[in-house]
């Protein structure tokens, strides 16, 4: 009995999704839990794989169409084999002569070496020995004669732009681009935001991963990056100032007593922040795993809804591909987003001297609905000093 292949249910709060592009086509044979097709959603790329093995037998919605849950995508025959299509007379006519065991048994050893090192057949091949049997001389003589050259196949060229041409190419936006867009028009007309900046010596930071890389990575099999301090040093601030971590409700503020702070990660779908939940229960080894986990699913378009739902605070870091200083937008219904930027090695004043430090600026943004700036700025400020001396976050000073 066919099997109808359908959207599957979406996330709540997703209403339709696009048809990002179909793997098979129809007549293709299938197994088993393959993916059939990938759907783009608001925030996550589904995969809609097979029921059963088969045969797919229909296409019925091409790629780039709009479809909701339960609409009728294709139709799949189980059990089914797709039907064999012989090789075309050209492909035939170029594959390589083989040498088959009826040449075999009809030549010599030292011919049957011969034709097999060429990649000959004996049936290709004139014989002049007795009863028209193949000589060694034979296969040397048919090797050597040249052989009429192959065309190449004819190519044509892209014409040139036309002196003085200008160009334009309109593309759809993707629909996660096109949520994205509506999400950071929303947090500027939705919330009074405001930015606050300092900066950030990290000498003690860098020292302390100089010393122990090595040896975090050898126990905990992931690299000691930078973004476990930032994250252990931003809850240590919002511990200390609670509103910097709650959200907006209607009337209300909504004070979180977890911290799930959202990572803001690069992808070719565009910008999604996909959630460390409980990060203040999570050691440094930990957060660094997840993040790292969260770069590779993003690449590969694996991030659930689950990974990007919710969020208390939000970090993102321009730095990594260069950035100096930038006003990052907040993640509503969050109120406050830390922006970390490029390290540059900058001379400062350090006790009456002169030293060159790594430093880096930071910037804040906040929503001055609920949040003052004395709260903005000494979170900042909290977050500086506890990145200056990493202690204080071991000891939760």
């Amino acid at each position: 009995m066919a099997i109808e292949i359908k959207v599957p249910n979406l996330p709540e709060s997703v209403s339709s999704a696009t048809i990002a592009a179909w793997h098979v086509k129809a007549g293709d044979t299938v197994k088993r839990e393959q993916n059939l097709l990938d759907l783009e959603t608001d925030k996550v790329m589904l995969e809609v794989p097979a029921l059963e093995d088969g045969v797919l037998t229909e296409l019925r919605i091409e790629a780039g169409a709009t479809v909701q849950a339960g609409d009728i995508l294709g139709v799949l025959e189980p059990g089914a084999v797709a039907a064999s299509t012989p090789p075309p007379a050209a492909a035939v006519a170029a594959a390589p002569a083989v040498t088959t065991s009826a040449d075999n048994d009809a030549q010599g050893p030292a011919v049957r070496k011969l034709l097999s090192e060429m990649g000959l057949s004996a049936s290709q091949i004139p014989g002049t020995g007795k009863g028209g049997r193949l000589t060694p001389e034979d296969v040397k003589n048919y090797a050597a004669q040249p052989k009429p050259a192959t065309p190449a196949p004819a190519t044509v060229s892209a014409p040139a732009p036309l002196p003085g041409a200008r160009e334009e190419q309109r593309v759809p936006m993707t629909r996660i681009r096109a949520r994205i867009a509506e999400r950071l028009l929303d947090a500027k007309n939705s919330t009074a935001m405001l930015t606050t900046f300092n900066e950030v010596d990290l000498k003690a930071v860098s020292e302390l991963r100089a010393k122990y890389k090595t040896a975090f990575e050898k126990t905990h099999g992931v690299k000691l990056g930078f973004m476990s301090f930032f994250v252990k040093a931003a809850i240590e601030a919002l511990k200390k100032f609670p509103v910097l971590n709650a959200s907006v409700d209607g009337n209300d503020i909504i004070y979180h007593g977890y911290y799930d702070i959202g990572i803001a990660v690069s992808s070719e779908r565009g910008l999604v922040v996909p959630i460390l939940r409980d990060a203040d229960q999570l050691s440094m080894a930990e957060i660094e795993k997840a993040i790292a986990d969260f770069g590779t699913r993003a690449k590969a378009n694996k991030l659930t809804m689950d990974d990007l739902t919710g969020g208390t605070f939000s970090i993102t870091n321009g730095g990594v591909f260069g950035s100096m200083l930038s006003t990052p937008i907040i993640n509503p219904p969050q109120s406050a987003i830390l922006g970390m930027h490029g390290i540059i090695e900058r001379p400062i004043a350090v006790d009456g001297r002169v030293e060159i430090r790594p430093m880096m600026y930071l910037a804040m943004s906040y929503d001055h609905r609920i949040i003052d700036g004395r709260e903005a700025v000494v979170g900042l400020r909290t977050m500086k000093e506890s990145l200056e001396d990493p202690a204080k976050i071991l000891l939760q000073l």
